[in-house]
């Protein structure tokens, strides 16, 4: 078996001679660590998991050089090693963490990653209020943002918030909106992009629409034009890996800054002093601004809105001064 990280939440595997005849749910329980058999399971059932760019299921017997692909929030049994990173929390109780995520932080632990990220950062958090618990504390991140996205982001503090957040989000019950600034001018002030999306057979780090990948839905609304961008508010309805990118360079208005997907656009930016700004911002720019979702105990409605990081501000500052030329 060939393991390998693509981003902070999805898990690609290369099924090897040994591998062979094995049932997928006991390959999968076997490959990770603090995940039982009943939810790997769910998670097949959920169509979380692909075999050759198609959705599979548990019971499916692997065959040589199978590329299996797995998504996965956090584990709850999986001890984290506690590390010493600020984090920027917007809301905490006993049963819940919102964070609100610093771009260029990985969301989670996983093949290869086991220091530096915000399941670290979380394992301190908590460890701090709560000493007894020490590295074995039980947290899941429900949801992930990608290394480079800034934003809101909610952490279960317990098994029975983690099943019912991850519940709410299966039923696409919770509200995830987020600010895009595109390349281009969009011809329409709100429009919905609904396309399947699976992973790039050619370049496995990324994805693309394709005919035979998993359903993915996003709506997006202007806010802001400006000459040559575009500010989007983006609704997603489905959490699919790079789902607001690829949606949005299927449109031909790639994510500024997003070098993976916008076909190159940043560079040929005609104005001299925007151009230079792009590298600097080492991100782009996509923010998860607005969270919404029933809170796991009470069932009360938690809704959370955050600003644009200052980084993001000023690059929009200097659009406008100049005119975006």
């Amino acid at each position: 078996m060939d393991a390998q990280q693509t981003n902070d939440a999805v898990q690609l595997y290369t099924a090897s001679e040994e591998d062979v005849n094995k049932r997928l749910d006991a390959f999968l329980t076997a490959n990770n660590e603090g995940w039982s058999r009943t939810r790997i399971q769910k998670l097949i059932e959920n169509g979380d998991c692909t075999i050759n760019g198609k959705v599979a299921k548990s019971n499916h017997k692997l065959r040589l050089n199978e590329i299996i692909e797995v998504e996965l929030s956090e584990a709850l049994d999986t001890p984290i090693e506690p590390e010493d990173i600020p984090i920027d929390v917007v809301f905490e109780d006993d049963d819940i963490l919102v964070v609100n995520k610093n771009a260029g932080l990985v969301v989670h632990t996983g093949a290869g990653v086991y220091a530096g990220t915000l399941s670290n950062a979380v394992a301190f958090h908590c460890k701090l209020l709560t000493p007894e618990y020490g590295i074995n504390y039980r947290f899941g991140i429900v949801h992930r943002l990608d290394k480079l996205t800034s934003g809101l982001i909610v952490v279960a503090k317990n098994i029975v918030s983690h099943e019912n957040l991850s519940e709410q989000f299966r039923e696409r019950e919770v509200f995830k909106s987020y600010l895009a600034l595109v390349h281009g001018n969009m011809k329409e002030d709100k429009g919905k992009v609904e396309q399947p999306i699976a992973r790039d057979r050619n370049n496995r780090t990324k994805m693309t629409i394709a005919d035979h990948g998993r359903y993915a839905l996003s709506l997006y609304k202007v806010r802001e034009r400006f000459d040559n961008f575009t500010l989007l508010d983006v609704q997603i309805k489905t959490g699919r890996t790079h789902q607001i990118r690829v949606h949005l360079a299927s449109l031909r208005h790639g994510v500024v800054g997003d070098e993976a997907y916008n076909n190159g656009r940043d560079r040929m930016i005609q104005n001299v002093n925007i151009k230079a700004r792009i590298p600097a911002l080492k991100r782009f720019f996509l923010h998860a601004e607005q969270l919404q979702f029933k809170h796991p105990k009470s069932g009360e409605l938690m809704k959370f809105q955050q600003d644009i990081p200052q980084d993001l501000q000023d690059f929009l500052s200097l659009i406008k001064n100049s005119g975006s030329m």
